[in-house]
């Protein structure tokens, strides 16, 4: 039964958005606009396919209904209600219904914000975009990647449950599905982006409009990197939060190429410069999702994060090139009409700093990418089997990070077109004096290295940077200084000065040491007592957990550990963790007697202000909420009454303009002072 609703749902999803896509792209080709209000409404077939497939494949989990293949594969009575409703994304076939209900969610949302758009050609053109990538998924869904196959089941048989590396951890049920909505929330701002490429409306006026939902897919693919981050330093025992593993970078790519379109995009609103760039930013991020999702469920690449070897490889390589050379074909067709009539005036300016940033980003996408896949196509090529590590991608991306940390702290001083000496040096000054104090306060402390204690500085000067920026904001508008793109990028900047002090300290000052202790042996490290009491296990019917019992500096008592999940038999270290602002205590049990008597083998991390990175993860993401709001708007717009892509003229009626038309408009700061700029 179950697979029959769920092949029945994923058919009217999949027949939906061909519909929408078809039906769409007939209406716009043949000028029958009044047809798209039509078509616009597929999007509930759509949503109620993917939520249809969704809710089956839950109720199926739940019943262990092992007749459908999915369930027979991930599925188990003793998982617990939590991990088991999690089990949907633990696996390829499972990924692809959330990734399809994701994308549903977001097109049924384009449909409701801009319902008052009636025959928009813009919209119409995005729509069909949006209802082709629902269609490839959904005939991922009912193809290749058929959860709801329906298969025999084995007299006795009871499943084995999720990765046990998958239910060990409570961030499981957050972190994958954090992570798709903002790979799948870029393809919102794509389909914008191919919209006016199509329609040859490439104003600034479509950039405002899907601003929002930029920031919104960066935020949440921010925080769903953060958590994969915090899941792997809880859950995987080795002590560390970041090892450049090919799955980790697939995440980085579209997240680097999209701050940098959040970046470059002001300047184009401000001085309608970087047209191609910003287009090919915003296409970049969308392909790289696809690339991403390609490394992660290919089979291609080996890794914890990574799913099984199957047949969507192909389909997923085709559907990127597909992206790939469509966005290519169509920027260069629209070339001439992309040309900008303005130049930056000076380097030393914000669109100048703002240009530097976008390279160092560009930069940095191009070392993960060649890090990434040049393993892999050096094996496609001869079968040589190469592996690039960290030392690599450490040292690569080093010097471009402290280039970051520099005009992070320049580039929200300095005016737009042209700065002078006096200015800056007025701007400067108390970022400044924060930098040399965050230099000198760590090496009195006794802090030593050049590269953390040069994070150190650049991270102070521009934290000062930030918050002279926000008192600024707070001091003429109060509360609401807090509030808009300016501002929230400014809460944004702490974070990632949080986190890149976090990375510096952590990395060069962590003590990881491996103990051997019977019961009753005490060991000192890095400051600290650490007691071993006794061994102790529990068990119930989903694993055996077999604990050592540690008393930390003679207080509260720890318990690392090794989990046995009964249906696969595979021991899976449980690390314990003491948080705490300057330091966390990381214990891992490497190794366990059978007797209790015996040497225990405990490693100990110390890793100091570890906490900063979860705080500045949480800055980040409060900023990026933030930044979603509007803030103070210029007098006289209104762009929800105006076409997409167009704006209000003074008398009032609202026209589509020309290129020329929008080139140089301001969207942003009315000006060089240190308000937040107004937006449209």
């Amino acid at each position: 039964m179950n697979a029959a609703l769920g092949s029945g749902f994923t058919l009217v999803g999949l027949v939906a958005s061909i519909a929408g896509c078809v039906g769409g792209a007939y209406a716009l080709i043949n000028g029958r606009h009044h047809l798209l209000r039509q078509v616009r409404s597929w999007s509930w077939l759509v949503l109620l396919g993917a939520l249809g497939a969704f809710v089956v494949m839950e109720i199926a989990l739940f019943q262990r209904d092992y007749s459908v293949s999915f369930v027979q594969q991930v599925g188990s009575p003793a998982s617990p209600p939590l991990y088991n409703f999690a089990a949907l994304w633990s696996a390829l076939e499972g990924s692809i219904i959330l990734w399809t209900l994701i994308l549903s969610g977001y097109i049924v949302a384009v449909v409701v914000k801009f319902r008052k758009r009636g025959n928009d050609a813009l919209l119409g053109w995005a729509l069909v975009v949006l209802y082709g990538i629902s269609t490839f998924f959904f005939a991922l869904m009912a193809g290749p990647t058929n959860p709801f196959v329906r298969v025999d089941v084995p007299l006795g048989f009871v499943g084995p449950g999720p990765n046990p590396l998958l239910q060990n951890h409570i961030l499981v049920a957050f972190h994958p599905p954090m992570l798709y909505l903002g790979f799948v929330g870029f393809s919102v701002p794509f389909a914008f982006a191919i919209a006016a490429l199509i329609t040859g409306r490439l104003g600034e006026g479509w950039l405002a409009e899907t601003r929002r939902w930029t920031v919104a897919a960066w935020g949440f693919l921010t925080m769903g990197i953060l958590l994969g981050a915090w899941w792997s330093y809880e859950v995987l025992g080795w002590g560390g939060y970041w090892a450049w593993d090919p799955v980790e970078n697939a995440s980085l790519l579209p997240w680097l190429t999209g701050t940098a379109y959040l970046h470059s995009v002001m300047v184009q609103e401000r001085r309608g410069m970087l047209r191609v760039w910003n287009l090919s930013l915003l296409c970049a991020t969308f392909s790289l999702t696809i690339l991403g999702t390609f490394l992660t469920r290919s089979g291609v690449i080996d890794s914890v994060h990574a799913f099984a070897d199957g047949p969507i490889g192909p389909w997923l390589l085709g559907f990127f090139a597909v992206v790939a050379l469509m966005s290519v074909g169509l920027i260069g067709w629209r070339g001439d009409r992309l040309r900008s009539p303005g130049s930056i005036d000076s380097p030393l300016s914000r669109e100048g700093a703002f240009l530097a940033n976008n390279v160092l980003f560009g930069a940095l996408a191009f070392v993960v990418l060649l890090g990434t896949v040049f393993p892999l196509l050096a094996e496609a090529y001869d079968g040589t089997r190469l592996t690039i590590g960290r030392p690599y991608f450490d040292s690569m991306a080093r010097p471009i990070a402290f280039v970051m940390l520099f005009l992070m702290a320049s580039a929200p001083v300095l005016p737009w077109r042209k700065a002078n000496a006096e200015l800056l040096s007025k701007r400067l000054f108390w970022p400044a004096v924060a930098g040399v104090a965050a230099l000198l306060v760590p090496i009195a402390m006794g802090a030593r290295g050049f590269y953390p204690i040069l994070t150190f500085g650049l991270g102070g000067f521009a934290a000062g940077a930030a918050v002279r920026q926000v008192a600024l904001a707070t001091r003429r508008q109060g509360w609401r200084g807090f509030i808009g793109r300016t501002n929230g990028g400014m809460i944004v900047h702490l974070g990632v000065v949080m986190i890149a002090v976090a990375i510096a300290a952590s990395e060069s000052y962590k003590t990881d040491r491996i103990v051997e202790m019977v019961p009753g042996d005490t060991v000192e490290v890095a400051g600290h007592q650490f007691e071993y009491l006794d061994l102790g296990a529990n068990e119930n019917d989903r694993r055996i957990f077999v604990f050592a019992n540690i008393r930390i500096d003679g207080e509260d008592v720890y318990t690392p550990g090794s989990s046995i999940y009964r249906q696969l038999g595979t021991p899976i270290a449980t690390p314990s963790v003491k948080p705490g602002f300057k330091e966390d205590l990381f214990l891992v049990l490497d190794r366990y007697p059978d007797n209790g008597e015996d040497p225990i083998r405990l490693r100990i991390v110390v890793r100091p202000l570890m906490t900063w990175m979860w705080t500045g993860g949480g800055l980040m993401g409060l900023g990026s909420v933030l930044a979603i709001f509007p803030g103070k708007r210029r007098r006289g717009t209104d762009p929800v009454s105006a076409p997409i892509g167009g704006i209000i003229t003074p008398n009032g009626h609202s026209e589509i303009p020309d290129d020329d038309a929008l080139a140089g408009q301001p969207t942003g700061a009315a000006d060089d002072t240190d308000t937040e700029p107004a937006r449209v």
